[in-house]
């Protein structure tokens, strides 16, 4: 025996191919989101060019439809189309989102789980109800109107000029949203509701296959109808309405607190010049991340899910033992508020879930590809120079669709990229986000 001692070997490591991968951290958002967007940006092209492509079809097709004899059937038409406008862009979001889950963590964790897998048409029909919600709860839509307006300018500015101007008649370029007779306008929004309703208690009940669907539409047309409807009272009776006692009355008490008060005005005045700011950088953002959380099956209109685990929570059972009527007063009263609020408040639960420092990283990325494109596009316009005349006419169209390309598929590669760290995050601690 030579007296020496065998060491035994090393213990062997598992194979590197059974490791599950680290989650990413919040400083590793950017990454992760540039990662998704390289994983799956084909589809995000295609989504994107398809919903372009429909939407300025429909455009187009108000444009032309809302000019010509039978003035009011006309304007019944126009209204019908812009709401597919609007409809449109609820699909587009939600497949975009749709189209990339797979490149997440999470949902290759409910795959390997065997968990149910929603698909595309699930998820529109689950989503996009909500999705309108909050689409006009927060006046998404105003931007499509205008769009639509202006293009219903350009494209019959001509006529105006030579046309009816030269004749004497009364030009209806830009009205094609706003000159629908109010008496139409209550009647077709009356039936929209009633069908909203009718394919709602579907939905809820899952009588119809797309009855989800169906209740966006209507709840979009009624909205539109209904706004038209509202919007012409308003303004025939503007002069009627200043002169009540109670406006009459809150007129004053303003001016004496802007009077009376030190500082009164000078506070307003700062905050209306800050708060554009605070929604663009965290309002709008925990709600395009509502959406993400919607098509990804976290739900996030729950009102009782933003105060589960505080004081509040406590508040909330005590309500829940109210008698129905108070329970559906306060519903009703307050449902404005929860449209516009109730989502972006839970968006920003899930947010936190993953930090405080995903959290900022998420507003603070939001905020850099906003104002990088913007930024971008004003470099290329540079760069490109404009020694012909007016040649920016001509590109300033493809030049938009190219920077709303980038802003739009990078939007959501980020609000995918949070969703799934938080989500992860969540899981690792035992709490699972799914439909």
């Amino acid at each position: 025996m030579s007296g020496t001692s065998v060491m035994p070997p090393p213990p062997s490591l598992p194979p590197a191919a059974g490791r599950t991968p680290a989650t990413p951290t919040a400083y590793a958002l950017p990454l992760h989101a540039l990662r998704i967007f390289g994983a799956c940006a084909i589809s995000l092209v295609l989504w994107f060019s398809a919903g372009r492509a429909i939407r300025a079809a429909l455009m187009w097709a108000g444009a032309e439809v809302s000019h010509g004899d039978y003035r009011q059937v006309r304007l019944v038409v126009t209204m019908l189309i812009f709401t597919l406008i609007v409809l449109n862009e609820l699909v587009v979001m939600v497949g975009m989102l749709h189209s990339v889950r797979g490149a997440l963590r999470e949902i290759q964790a409910r795959r390997a789980g065997e968990e149910a897998d929603e698909g595309l048409f699930g998820a529109l029909n689950r989503a996009t109800l909500i999705f309108a919600a909050i689409y006009m709860a927060w006046s998404f839509h105003v931007e499509d109107a205008r769009e639509f307006t202006a293009l219903d300018r350009t494209h019959h500015a001509g006529e105006d000029i030579f046309s009816k101007a030269f004749a004497g008649e009364e030009t209806t370029t830009g009205t094609g949203l706003v000159g629908l007779d109010v008496r139409l306008s209550i009647a077709i929004a009356v039936v929209a509701y009633l069908l909203k309703v009718l394919f709602g208690w579907w939905h809820a009940n899952g009588k119809v296959k797309g009855s989800g669907m169906a209740t966006t539409f209507f709840e979009l047309a009624f909205a539109f109808y209904g706004l038209n409807a509202m919007g012409t009272l308003v303004s025939a009776r503007s002069d009627w309405l200043s002169s009540r006692t109670a406006l009459a009355m809150a007129g004053d008490w303003i001016q004496q607190a802007e009077d009376g008060i030190p500082g009164w005005k000078a506070f307003w005045t700062a905050v209306g010049e800050v708060w554009p700011y605070v929604v663009s950088a965290l309002i709008e953002p925990l709600t395009w991340l509502t959406v993400a959380a919607l098509v990804y099956g976290a739900f996030a209109e729950d009102t009782r899910a933003v105060v589960r685990g505080t004081r509040l929570d406590a508040v909330a059972d005590r309500m829940e033992q109210t008698h129905s009527l108070t329970r559906s007063t306060m519903t009703r009263a307050t449902t404005g508020f929860q449209e516009r609020w109730v989502p972006p408040a839970n968006a920003f639960r899930l947010a936190v879930r993953g930090g405080a420092a995903l959290f900022g990283m998420f507003c603070l990325c939001y905020v850099l590809v906003q104002v990088g494109a913007d930024y971008a596009s004003q470099g290329v316009k540079m760069l490109i120079g404009n020694e012909e005349p007016y040649i920016w006419v001509a590109l300033g169209a493809p030049a938009g669709v190219v920077r709303d390309l980038l802003v739009k598929t990078l939007t959501v590669c980020l609000l995918a990229a949070t969703f799934d760290i938080a989500a992860t995050r969540s899981r690792e601690a035992g709490e699972v986000l799914s439909a």
